[in-house]
């Protein structure tokens, strides 16, 4: 039996994405353990984190639900969230709650659509909650329909076809709530840098909020700052995209 009170935990709250690669200017070892940290000194509700060992890491310091995650990027693909079987299962294994994979319709490594993995993990780890990282409604509309625990168009701005987008699609989101809300958690990740933002997409629906480089990500911070003050020469956002 699925632990819902996982969800029951995240309603309505702040999840932080704790998440540090080693190319990284802030990376050591227990980086992300002290956001992890950080975040529920702030009263957050979960957390995000990447990679089995890091998760691993979180798991034992923090108790909080963790959504687990491993980025593996590939040169013909533009999918990287979770990817395989055996990468899911090495997330569970590390202790996360809820496994993020991407559901979006881009080609995998292995040449299949991304969002094929998700039923196959539901008969492969029955016990896990599933978080469906999209980039748009139809794909949010498959996920739910394929019985995602959570959906959230976590991957808007990250795929070819919305790879220009910098804001939040709120009309969009919107609208997902509305049509999603009652069959699964739709919880908004993706280019929300203000408690403003969290607050309108909380009050347009959303289960809870992922917050990530705006928290814990301070070298994208201060780039934001310095992009602007250079005139604009150079895009903040090229940096947070960048395959690692």
């Amino acid at each position: 039996m699925k632990n819902r009170t996982i969800l029951d935990k995240l309603k309505h709250g702040l999840i932080v994405s704790c998440q540090v690669q080693k190319d990284d200017p802030i990376y050591s070892s227990d980086i992300v353990v002290k956001m992890a940290q950080a975040a529920k000194w702030a009263g957050a509700a979960g957390i995000r984190a990447n990679i089995p060992e890091q998760i691993a890491a979180i798991r034992e310091k923090v108790d909080l639900p963790i959504i687990g995650l491993w980025k593996i990027w590939h040169d013909d693909t533009d999918v990287f969230i979770t990817p395989t079987l055996e990468a899911a299962r090495k997330v569970w294994e590390a202790g996360a709650d809820i496994i993020a994979l991407d559901c979006t319709d881009q080609i995998t490594h292995e040449g299949r659509p991304a969002w094929e993995l998700l039923p196959v993990l539901q008969k492969e780890i029955p016990d896990a909650l599933f978080f469906a990282d999209v980039s748009n409604y139809d794909e949010a509309a498959r996920a739910v329909s394929l019985g995602a625990d959570i959906v959230g168009p976590t991957l808007y701005g990250y795929t070819k076809a919305t790879a220009h987008i910098e804001y939040p699609d709120l009309r969009e989101f919107a609208r997902m709530c509305r049509d999603f809300s009652e069959k699964c958690c739709v919880i908004m990740e993706g280019h929300i840098y203000t408690p403003e933002d969290a607050i309108k997409c909380l009050y347009l629906g959303a289960y809870a909020v992922v917050v990530g480089s705006a928290i814990t990500r301070p070298h994208l911070t201060a780039k934001r700052f310095t992009d602007l003050i250079s005139g604009y020469q150079n895009n903040w956002r090229e940096s947070e995209r960048s395959k690692h």
